[in-house]
């Protein structure tokens, strides 16, 4: 009788140990992406920012990791298209506002591994610039894969048909549903769109989810938000900008703070539904500052470079944070670029990557957890932004470590020194180990496949691109 009570027991028990072995496998971590639009690194506190207020975004830094070298492209949606693709922009971009719908996205990765998906914010994929095929689908987020979407620019361009711009009493769709200027009337887009993403976690949070909230916070027009806007009518005139640079850095302090400030309402909400311990939280920027905002950073003045190719054009904040795992306060050296995100979540998420998955980037999952991981050597951009004019908004192929930078027309500096790139290393008599470093980048270059051309524009007709060039990322993958 004791040996059938003994044997019962050791089922038991060997039954819980199962189920709760089976319940830790399978219990995956949510993931926040939340990407800023318009804003480099310098203008966080975190980073030594000395104009603005950012506590939110601190806390996540002294809790989790900051990294000190993640790189953007120097305008908006080459740096979409790599960051949700994880592919080099060499590989499938074609033209300003434009998201290939038969590209997999990292929201088709997330519902391969079960997860519910959104995504809140700036769209501008659709193709409206250049009147693509399929411009005016309202379906097209969630054809990108996002069971949920509340949008900018997805059918309407700011300036067209039933357009508006994205702050006061905005032109929104959600769910492929248009949402009118009169339907928001008096709202604050930021806040709309903020609202949608802590509701989609609260009503997600006993299953896994993942959510991409590119945020519309801090492109311009730099205007008032809710805690400057005062007695103010809060229509679409609302979202006419002032005149006065002073006032128009006023604006734009204002917004950064009030992103800040929105990034603590969702972590906040996140810790309210008990998720805090089992979400990886991602801040990040898709370029760096407009050319008329200059930011005081460690008692310097600096200018803006979005659109240029200068590090203020490309360098971006990250700051991971994930309870319980990231180790408090962690500063990173290692490099990140656009196109590890994708690969990261596939890891984070147990997924295996197939052939139908990106070959260019390189997890930085471990890195996030305290590990060592496999750190980059370099990051590269073959960008070509296909608008703007030529000169203001010029392509070319680069690449760079934590402290030189090549382009493949022969001009190299040292950026810790030279933040603007005045001084070309190459035309001056260097060291051997500016001149091992500029090897080791210089067959990186060879590895990639041609520069973009000097004279193509927003108006350009060839437009090429090199889809499956070989991996040169992972070579022996």
């Amino acid at each position: 009788m004791n040996n059938i009570r003994i044997r019962i027991t050791l089922a038991i028990t060997a039954l819980f140990i199962s189920i709760s072995s089976f319940s830790q496998e399978a219990k995956k971590p949510n993931i926040i992406l939340i990407m800023a639009d318009d804003v480099s690194w310098n203008c966080f506190g975190a980073y030594g920012a000395e104009d603005y207020e950012t506590p939110n975004i601190d806390a996540l830094a002294s809790k989790g990791i900051k990294f000190n070298h993640c790189y953007s492209t120097p305008i908006c949606t080459p740096s979409r298209v790599k960051i949700m693709t994880g592919q080099y922009n060499f590989r499938n971009y074609t033209h300003f506002g434009y998201l290939n719908p038969k590209d997999k996205t990292f929201g088709h990765l997330m519902k391969d591994a079960g997860y519910k998906t959104a995504i809140a914010g700036k769209w501008q994929l659709n193709g409206l610039y250049h009147n693509a095929e399929g411009s005016l689908d309202a379906n097209r987020p969630q054809k990108a894969g996002f069971d949920e979407s509340y949008l900018w620019q997805v059918t309407t361009q700011r300036k067209g048909l039933n357009g508006g711009e994205r702050f006061w009493s905005p032109p929104l769709e959600r769910n492929g549903k248009r949402i009118s200027i009169k339907e928001n009337m008096g709202k604050y887009g930021p806040d709309i769109m903020s609202d949608f993403i802590c509701d989609f976690i609260e009503e997600n949070k006993d299953e896994p989810f993942f959510v991409y909230y590119p945020t519309v916070l801090v492109h311009s027009p730099f205007v008032p938000t809710p805690e400057t806007i005062g007695n103010k009518p809060r229509n679409q005139k609302a979202n006419k900008a002032p005149k006065d640079k002073k006032l128009k850095k006023a604006n734009y302090v204002a917004m950064v703070n009030y992103l800040d400030k929105i990034v603590g309402k969702i972590v906040k909400k996140v810790e309210d539904v008990g998720q805090l311990d089992n979400t990886i939280i991602l801040f990040t920027s898709d370029n760096g500052t407009e050319a008329s905002i200059t930011s005081k950073w460690k008692e310097k003045n600096i200018r803006g470079a979005k659109g240029q190719t200068v590090d203020m054009g490309t360098h971006v904040p990250l700051v991971a944070y994930w309870k319980g795992h990231t180790p408090n306060g962690l500063v990173s050296e290692d490099l990140i670029d656009f196109t590890d995100f994708y690969t990261t979540f596939a890891e984070a998420t147990s997924l295996k990557m197939t052939d139908k998955d990106p070959i260019d980037g390189r997890s930085f999952l471990p890195q996030i957890q305290g590990e060592l991981g496999k750190p980059r050597d370099w990051v590269f951009w073959h960008y070509q932004p296909y608008w703007g004019k030529l000169g203001k908004y010029k392509g070319a192929q680069f690449v760079r470590n934590q402290e030189y930078k090549l382009y493949r027309d022969g001009g190299m500096y040292h950026v810790p020194s030279d933040i603007h790139e005045k001084k070309n290393l190459l035309l001056q008599e260097y060291s051997t180990s500016v001149k091992n470093t500029k090897e080791n980048l210089q067959q990186v270059l060879d590895q990639a496949p041609p520069a973009p051309l000097v004279d193509e524009s927003r108006e350009s007709i060839k437009r090429p691109v090199y889809p499956t060039w070989k991996n040169i990322v992972n070579p022996n993958d």
